[in-house]
Order: C-alpha cells, then sequence, then structure tokens
C-alpha cells in the first residue's frame, strides 16, 4: 500500500529578500551621496573623491559583504 504523504510547499522567500536588499541598499546609497554632496563647503565646488579614497571605500564594503555572507552559516 502507498502512503499518502503530504507535500508542503514552502513560500519562495529568495526574491523577497532580494527586493528587500536591493531597497535597502538604493536608500543607503542616496543618503551616502547625501552626505558626500553635504561635505562640500562651497555650493559652486565638488568634493575631492581621491583613488585612495575609492580604494578603502571599496575594501570597506568587501568587508561588510564578507560579513553579511558569513550570518547565514
Amino acid at each position: 500500500m502507498a502512503k499518502n504523504k503530504n507535500i508542503v510547499e514552502q513560500p519562495n522567500w529568495k526574491p523577497k529578500v532580494l527586493i528587500i536588499g536591493a531597497v535597502l541598499g538604493a536608500l543607503i546609497g542616496v543618503g551616502a551621496a547625501y552626505l558626500f554632496t553635504q561635505k562640500a563647503d562651497d555650493p559652486m565646488t565638488q568634493p575631492e573623491f581621491r583613488a585612495g579614497d575609492g580604494l578603502k571605500l571599496g575594501l570597506m564594503v568587501l568587508g561588510l559583504m564578507r560579513g553579511i555572507a558569513e550570518l547565514g552559516d
């Protein structure tokens, strides 16, 4: 006799997490850009962004992503 197994469908949570992550990332990015532009003293000048600043920022972002990836373990 075949046993009747109930199949329980699990909701697909991955798209929801991706959408939430994208929205949060966009909001944080806009906030960071706003703070960066507010750093300029004179409204007619652009704030300076050097290669070293970009490297530091990139390494910080990679460290943050590594920490987030380790949360899932």
